[in-house]
Formats: C-alpha cells, sequence, structure tokens
C-alpha cells in the first residue's frame, strides 16, 4: 500500500483540547482526596493520599466512593504510579469491581475508568492478564442491564482497554469482541421486544470492537463473519448520526486494510471440490462480497463531499469529510494517512488505520493523562514504537536507581 505524503492536518481527527480536558493541579487532587479523607491533617504524599482514597471505596455513600474514585482517576493521569499499583494492584482492582456490581451510574463509569487506567499502568503480563479474567464477566453482566448511556459507554471502553492490554489468545479478544457485537444483535427471547438502540451507543460498540480489531489477524476470523460485518457496517454509513457514520467508517477501512476482503472475495471464486453445487454457492458468495465493496465505494464517495442536512454541527460536518476523503483515497488509490503529533518536543507518528484507530482510542480514553501516559509509559511506548529523547538520553548515559525512577 501506498503511504500519502501531503498530509492533512485533521486527518487523525485528534482534538488538542482533549490534552488539557481532564488536567487538574496536584492541588485539587489534594482537596478531593482531604474531603473523601475527612481530616484536616493529612499529609501530602502520594502514596499515601491514594491509600486514602482506597479506603474510602469501603464507605457505605455512594458519593463518597465517588469523590474516591475520581481522585484516584486524577492521581493516575497525572502521574504513572507504579510503585502503588506494586503494594495495592489486587486491592484497587476488586474494589472498582465491587463498584460495578453494586454502584451507580455515575460510580459504575469512574469504576472503569480507574480500571482501565490501572490495565494502561501495568502493561502488559499477568497483572494485565488477571484484571482481563476478573473484569469481562462483571462488565459482561452490567452491559446486559443497560440503564443510561454514560454507564454502557464506559463498560464497553473498559473492556476494550483491559483485552487491548491483558488478552494474549486470539479468543479472549473475540470473546470480548463478542459481547460487544451482542449489544447491536442482541439473542431476543420469544417474549422480547427488540429496542432501538441510541446512537451514541452504537458509535461506542463499533470504537470498542474496531479498536480490539487492530490487534487481530483477518484471516482468523470466517468468511461469514466478515461478510455480516462488512453488511451491517455498510448499513452504518446510511444512518442519520454523523459520529455513527465517521466510527463505521474507520472500521470499513481497517477491515480494507487487512486485505480480508480480497482474501474472502478469492476463496469464494474457486469452488472448493468442484463441485456443481459448491461452485455455485461459491460464484454467488464471490459476486456478493464485490457487490458489497462497491456499494461502499459508492457511499464513501457521497460522505466525502457531503453538502450537509444529515447531522449537526460543522465541525462534525467537516470530521466526516476528512475520513471519508482519506477511506476513498485508501481504497482506490492505495495511499494510508499519515498523522504526526508532537508529544512534548517529540513527534509520534503513525502509517497505518491500524495505528490511527489506536492512537485516537487511547487518547480519547485517557483524555489529560494522554502525554503523561504517552512519555513515561513504556506499555504504549512499545505499542507506538515511541521513544521519548528524554528517555533515550538517560537511558544511554545514566543508569537510574529505582528511588530516581519514582521521582
Amino acid at each position: 500500500m501506498g503511504k500519502r505524503n501531503n498530509q492533512r492536518k485533521n486527518v487523525a481527527m485528534l482534538d488538542s483540547s482533549d490534552d488539557n480536558s481532564s488536567v487538574s493541579s496536584s492541588s485539587t487532587i489534594r482537596s478531593d482526596l482531604m474531603s473523601v479523607s475527612g481530616s484536616d491533617d493529612v499529609q501530602v504524599d502520594k502514596d499515601s493520599l491514594l491509600e486514602q482514597a482506597l479506603d474510602a471505596l469501603y464507605e457505605k455513600r455512594g458519593s463518597t466512593r465517588e469523590k474516591a474514585l475520581a481522585a484516584i482517576i486524577e492521581a493516575f493521569n497525572t502521574n504513572l504510579q507504579l510503585q502503588f499499583v506494586e503494594k495495592k494492584f489486587a486491592t484497587l482492582l476488586h474494589q472498582c469491581l465491587n463498584s460495578i456490581k453494586k454502584g451507580s451510574s455515575k460510580e459504575i463509569a469512574l469504576a472503569c475508568h480507574a480500571i482501565g487506567l490501572l490495565a494502561l499502568t501495568v502493561g502488559s503480563g499477568d497483572n494485565a492478564r488477571e484484571i482481563l479474567e476478573e473484569s469481562a464477566a462483571p462488565i459482561s453482566q452490567a452491559l446486559k442491564a443497560q440503564s443510561d448511556y454514560l454507564k454502557t459507554v464506559s463498560l464497553l471502553e473498559c473492556l476494550a482497554v483491559v483485552t487491548f492490554v491483558g488478552a494474549t489468545e486470539t479468543e479472549e479478544t473475540e470473546r470480548s469482541m463478542q459481547i460487544m457485537w451482542q449489544l447491536l444483535h442482541p439473542k431476543l427471547g420469544s417474549n422480547v421486544v427488540a429496542v432501538k438502540t441510541p446512537a451514541v451507543v452504537v458509535t461506542a460498540v463499533v470504537s470498542a470492537w474496531t479498536f480490539l480489531l487492530t490487534t487481530m489477524n483477518g484471516c482468523s476470523l470466517n468468511s461469514k463473519d466478515w461478510q455480516e460485518s462488512i453488511s451491517y457496517l455498510s448499513t452504518l454509513l446510511d444512518k442519520d448520526d454523523r459520529s455513527v457514520r465517521i466510527s463505521a467508517g474507520e472500521a470499513l477501512a481497517l477491515i480494507f486494510e487487512t486485505g480480508s476482503v480480497e482474501k474472502f472475495a478469492a476463496e469464494n471464486k474457486t469452488p472448493p471440490d468442484g463441485s456443481v453445487l459448491e461452485g455455485n454457492k461459491s460464484r454467488e458468495g464471490y459476486t456478493r462480497i464485490l457487490g458489497l465493496k462497491s456499494k461502499i465505494l459508492n457511499q464513501v464517495r457521497s460522505l466525502s463531499v457531503e453538502a450537509g442536512g444529515k447531522g449537526s454541527t460543522k465541525k462534525d460536518l467537516n470530521s466526516q469529510r476528512n475520513l471519508f476523503k482519506d477511506v476513498l483515497e485508501f481504497l482506490e488509490d492505495g495511499y494510508t494517512p499519515e498523522i504526526s503529533m508532537k508529544i512534548g518536543g517529540d513527534s509520534l507518528q503513525t502509517s497505518t488505520w491500524s495505528e490511527l484507530i489506536q492512537l485516537n482510542f487511547l487518547k480519547h480514553f485517557l483524555g489529560g493523562g494522554f502525554v503523561k501516559h504517552m512519555q513515561d509509559n513504556e506499555f504504549l511506548h512499545d505499542v507506538f514504537g515511541f521513544t521519548p529523547k528524554r528517555k533515550h538520553i538517560l537511558g544511554v548515559e545514566h543508569q537510574m536507581s529505582s528511588g530516581e525512577k519514582q521521582i
């Protein structure tokens, strides 16, 4: 595939305002934690403050637990809490899972975010695997009892992040993707009436599903699953909500980038055993896949020049046009979008749909903690092949002690 040289600044749909959206001063963190503990004599020590917030998660009052979770999230966004996690990993995980099981929608959303931050902090390994194994069932159960959009979106994002970090087998990732997909295609009993899924939930499902798809080998899914997914995503391109159309466009671009569509078209072109019946079925499948690709190309072309009428704001319209111009250019000419963004004084670059989708999702999830994590989080360095110059210089010139690293 080719790579385009003339980069568009907005191709990545990265909103610079996100960088500071959830950053608070250390005094804000202190005041939150002090209010949680109810003491004016709290020593301003990060571990001690975090431990007080952790203790507050045992309180019966829901508002107290919500304050504690918010303070924990703020602390994890502001610094990489490696020492605290080393000592309190299991306790924090299980208290957050208790909040998911019995808390209010707000508490569940906060607990989900805390678990996601915990997974990104510990990085790949046994702890991340434990987070996934312990979290999957409670999250799946909570998703079945949909009550409001904030909770559902938070649960989906949490499941995506813990799977992204902790899954070591294809089956684990597929299981999480299936949990997400069932929100759009639920298994209904004879007495159950299908309920229309809100656009915000559809967008969250498709975005989380696509994020996990970036870690999958397209060849591991069978032709029928791919056809169903592509057909459904194609229908989403005709929806009124722009965020739905954009998320579907990214998903389709990723699917085409894996080469899976061409692979299945080639498989269906030749009869497996030469039999007439199977040959007819194969030719029908081949024709259907080519027709679907042609339909998507026309949809993408229309959305790349849409004059308005569907959706809401001008910003959304511009984001949609820019995305679908990139998708169209990719489908027609094989050019993938390239972006370059500054992290401190360093440059982070992406050159594939897979990298771009991962970057957008994690930047959205981390919010104000994105820059700090990109600078200091070794797991994210590995994901994006990114090494800050400052870290590289320190690594070459001076081997830091554990005390220095903590500082």
